[in-house]
């Protein structure tokens, strides 16, 4: 299986997790694990995404994942698991 984690932070607004899953959905990418909260009008999402069935490159998903995210004035960042398991290591 090839992990990979999403976050999605910024200014709450209608539509955001709905977007976002249907890009994944489209992309043929399934979702393993996610977590939201919402401080004070700011909203925050983690997602554990499985890739495995995905056709398109890595590099792509995350280059349109994170314009997906300017569009709606977010930050959203893919990363691989591996990566980010090992920058989080304590």
């Amino acid at each position: 299986m090839k992990k990979a984690i999403i976050t999605v932070v910024g200014k709450d607004l209608v539509g955001i997790l709905a977007k976002t899953c249907s890009f994944l959905a489209k992309s043929n990418i399934n979702i393993l694990d996610i977590s939201q909260t919402v401080v004070q009008d700011y909203f925050n999402m983690m997602m554990i995404v499985d890739l495995s069935k995905c056709k398109k490159p890595f590099d792509d998903i995350a280059a349109q994942m994170a314009k997906l995210g300017e569009g709606m004035g977010l930050t959203i960042r893919c990363q691989k698991s591996e990566i980010f398991e090992k920058m989080h290591r304590i």
